[in-house]
């Protein structure tokens, strides 16, 4: 395991320590290089500084409406792909463009999609007496344009992982079921939901670790506008770093994300593991 752990320590924990070392530096863009103890004095620019808890702020807001969103259809359609229907094979199939899309690509092709005046959304609402509308240019529908833009390149995700579950559960219950008679709602809600609930939680693990991610649709899509109402923490975090080259504030705040992650992540864990024991 020797070479895998030095991989490792030098591709994950080095930039870690590294960024760590910055937030607490003075940084000397003529050197290019950290230069100078300056203690907690970032992490107190940072915390006073409005634009970043605004960018906490829309962060969370799509998280907590993306996620759930992303579960429910991701489940939703894993059910209903589980069903035998003709034209289901294809269906499957093309649930898997969307995955393969770099998000870069996909942000860049929904914005011209979304366009105003040329897009193609407004000319099919236009076709029913609706629009234009503004899906980048108002704040609130741009924030739902990015979540939608998420959903759609996500969704498959969880629909694989849905997907799976179901597949795996026993067989023998269901037949124990049927000979009970039970119906089919009965079905789903007293058995196949109960025992879908680890792989449920499972899955709302991984797709937080990449939703708190969010950057290159934000960036491609909508380039955190109007004003900062798509402004996610990550964007906000690159352009404080590499546009306005606060490289200590940047750090800093790139830290305090991290510990959030960290911790929620270790509360979903938590809420995973005895959900896993329970059922």
């Amino acid at each position: 395991m020797t070479p895998a752990l030095v991989l490792l320590a030098g591709m994950l924990l080095y930039p870690i320590f590294y960024t760590l070392w910055v937030s607490f530096s003075d940084f000397d863009l003529a050197l290019f290089e950290p230069v100078g103890w300056v203690g907690w004095k970032n992490y107190e620019m940072v915390l006073r500084d409005p634009g970043f808890l605004e960018s906490l702020k829309v962060t969370g807001i799509y998280l907590v409406i993306a996620l759930p969103l992303q579960m429910i259809l991701g489940f939703a359609i894993a059910f209903l792909l589980n069903v035998e229907w003709r034209g289901r094979g294809v269906l499957r199939a093309l649930f898997l463009i969307p995955m393969v899309v770099a998000p870069v690509v996909a942000g860049g092709v929904w914005r011209m999609l979304l366009d105003p005046l040329w897009g193609v959304v407004n000319y099919t609402l236009g076709l029913v007496g609706i629009g234009p509308v503004e899906w980048i240019g108002d704040p609130t529908l741009a924030m739902v344009s990015v979540i939608l833009i998420d959903t759609w390149r996500w969704t498959p995700f969880v629909v694989l992982i849905a997907a799976a579950g179901i597949m795996a559960l026993p067989g023998d219950v269901y037949e124990a079921a049927k000979s009970d008679g039970a119906g089919r709602w009965q079905t789903l809600w007293r058995i196949t939901l109960p025992l879908l609930v680890p792989v449920m939680a499972a899955a709302f693990v991984v797709r937080w670790l990449g939703a708190v991610k969010m950057f290159d649709i934000a960036l491609a899509a909508t380039r955190g506008g109007p004003g900062n109402a798509t402004n996610v923490v990550n964007l906000y975090i690159y352009e404080k770093g590499f546009r306005s080259l606060e490289f200590g504030s940047a750090s800093s705040m790139a830290t305090i994300v991290l510990i959030i992650t960290v911790v929620l992540t270790y509360f979903l864990f938590s809420i995973s593991r005895r959900l896993e024991n329970r059922w």
